[in-house]
């Protein structure tokens, strides 16, 4: 059961819905995950504030209880546009293309919000850029169809979290802007060369770097010209020779949802989570939000992280040296209470979603 701790410190979970399932307090007392990732699923729906709030400050309660740690990283995918988890009154801010002049001061209102639902980590903002009109998936997600725009804007966006205590997440490196399929549903394959990557899709993670993100998530993505075998989540010419070091990234790697079917059934084969690790992964989102609830690939995936470790393929300086960058991340992570905000501040965060809309 310590073996499987150790995938924990690495694990990013999600849960069943608005209270834990027999299923969850299993994977969360056995697993121990370091964080956990909330979607629509855990917010009740239909009812008023108060009521939602209880019982989702009820369920944060019981995950805490449940793990035995005192700190996590409590996350979600707080974009704004479509992507969206919460229920009213919080905020509904457009896409990210839409607020791109306002980036700095939606993100501080959207951190407010966030941290009074107990949340300390927003995977955003999009580094990505909107250069291809026919991608299903990022479009107007991202900020900008430059990478100057989509630089400016994600870097004041990012600036805006920071200042108010919540911790963002740049993605999907190496860039997910030009693709023409949609990773949730197969893997996208981008013939772009590492000259290519260099003039346009990393130029937004740099900028974002130099203003020291602390989290950079990969792209379920296959780049033939750069490396043919495997996608950016498992490539180590992605993650160690572009991100870490030519890019110089100090911060913590994290996949994007494993449960996604670009990766998923790669992630099923044994070896697999030894070779993320090995490209230089440090933590893994699995949501139990796509393919299913179930907690049968959860453990799967940690089960073959503790055979790899036994069998030499893992080498124990690569594990460790990721847990201490995630554990370091941590130590100055924010815990915050759930609290009910105040009626003048959601009425003047929705008068700056609308004003974002008439630009």
């Amino acid at each position: 059961m310590k073996d499987l701790q150790k995938f924990g410190n690495h694990l990013i979970l999600g849960v069943s819905g608005t209270t834990l399932s027999d299923d969850d307090k299993r994977a969360l007392s056995e697993l121990k995950p370091v964080g956990v990732i909330f979607f629509a699923k855990n917010f009740l729906d239909g009812v008023p504030y108060p009521v939602w709030l209880e019982k989702f400050k009820d369920l944060l309660k019981q995950i805490k209880e449940y793990t035995e740690r005192k700190t996590l990283f409590t996350s979600l995918d707080h974009e704004g546009g479509r992507v969206v988890r919460t229920p009213f009154p919080i905020t509904r801010f457009p896409c990210a293309y839409l607020v791109k002049s306002q980036a700095y001061q939606v993100a501080k209102a959207t951190s407010i919000e966030l941290k009074s639902l107990g949340i300390n980590l927003s995977f955003s903002p999009v580094a990505d850029i909107f250069s291809n009109p026919q991608n299903p998936i990022i479009g107007s997600r991202a900020f900008g169809i430059t990478p100057k725009t989509a630089s400016q804007s994600a870097r004041e966006y990012y600036q805006g979290l920071r200042e108010e205590g919540i911790l963002g997440c740049a993605k999907h490196f190496p860039g997910h802007g030009d693709t023409s399929t949609d990773s949730h549903l197969e893997l996208p394959i981008l013939n772009l060369s590492l000259e290519d990557l260099r003039n346009r899709e990393l130029i937004p993670f740099q900028a974002l770097i130099q203003e020291q993100i602390p989290l950079i998530m990969t792209a379920h993505i296959l780049f033939p010209q750069i490396d043919p075998e495997v996608p950016a989540t498992l490539s180590k010419t992605i993650l160690n020779h572009i991100l870490r070091q030519e890019l110089n990234f100090k911060g913590v790697i994290v996949s994007d949802d494993l449960d996604m079917k670009a990766v998923a059934d790669m992630f099923m084969r044994p070896g697999t989570v030894a070779r993320a690790f090995n490209a230089g992964c440090d933590l893994f989102i699995v949501s139990r939000n796509i393919n299913s609830s179930s907690l049968e690939r959860t453990y799967k995936i940690a089960e073959d992280f503790t055979h790899c470790l036994s069998n030499g393929s893992l080498n124990e300086e690569i594990v460790e040296a990721a847990r201490v960058r995630v554990e370091n991340l941590l130590e100055i992570t924010p815990q915050y209470p759930v609290y009910q905000l105040e009626k003048e501040v959601l009425f003047n965060h929705a008068e700056l979603a609308i004003t974002c809309c008439f630009e």
